[in-house]
């Protein structure tokens, strides 16, 4: 089992990233991949979560040690996958998680993709209590070829809807953000992902 990885960050895409350590390129499955940059001069530290399955070995890549717990305490919990604990990770309150949590606020964490009423009351039933210390982890640092909103020029806001998708997200909730974000001028991928997921959180 793999604590961490340190390597240069050769890709990013909607989904995931590629780091590179000894000629050999992982690619590793992270919740907001723009929170990453590609620098082959600069070596990052990624800690890393593997899962074994019947015909794949899953790499899942976190900015810190508290973010790496947190996903493992997600997964934890009966009707979470690693997809969806991804999903949870992206979105940058993670205070205002552990506050649903402890607060049995289903009502919020149904807003998550993937994430029903049933689920929500097993992550509290599970977690509640149980995430004290990890509230300050900061959202990781995610490809359809989809034309989410034609009118959309920004290339930045192109690949924030990808990620989106990537992350779980249906294509009509990703459309309809995305017609949101038409006036919002951000300087990257990460800033764009970064409002988009403020106002899935906020509908």
């Amino acid at each position: 089992m793999y604590e961490y990885l340190i390597g240069t960050i050769t890709q990013v895409f909607p989904a995931y990233i590629v780091v590179e350590n000894n000629g050999i390129g992982y690619l590793i499955n992270v919740a907001n991949p723009f929170r990453f940059k590609s620098d082959e001069t600069k070596k990052e530290k990624i800690y890393l979560h593997q899962i074994v399955r019947e015909n794949e070995i899953v790499l899942y890549g976190f900015s810190d040690f508290n973010e790496k717990q947190l996903f493992l305490k997600l997964i934890s919990v009966s009707g979470i996958g690693p997809k969806s604990a991804l999903a949870i990770l992206a979105n940058e309150d993670h205070n205002g998680f552990v506050s649903a949590v402890n607060n049995d606020d289903d009502a919020y964490l149904t807003k998550f993709p993937g994430i029903g009423k049933k689920t929500a009351k097993q992550i509290i039933l599970d977690l509640k209590g149980k995430l004290g210390g990890l509230e300050s982890g900061k959202p990781l640092k995610g490809q359809q070829d989809l034309e989410i909103v034609a009118e959309q020029t920004s290339p930045y806001l192109k690949e924030a809807l990808e990620a989106l998708l990537a992350l779980g997200y249906t294509k009509t909730e990703v459309k309809k953000t995305g017609r949101k974000l038409l006036d919002f001028k951000g300087d990257s991928t990460d800033e764009y992902l970064r409002q988009a997921l403020r106002l899935m959180m906020n509908k």
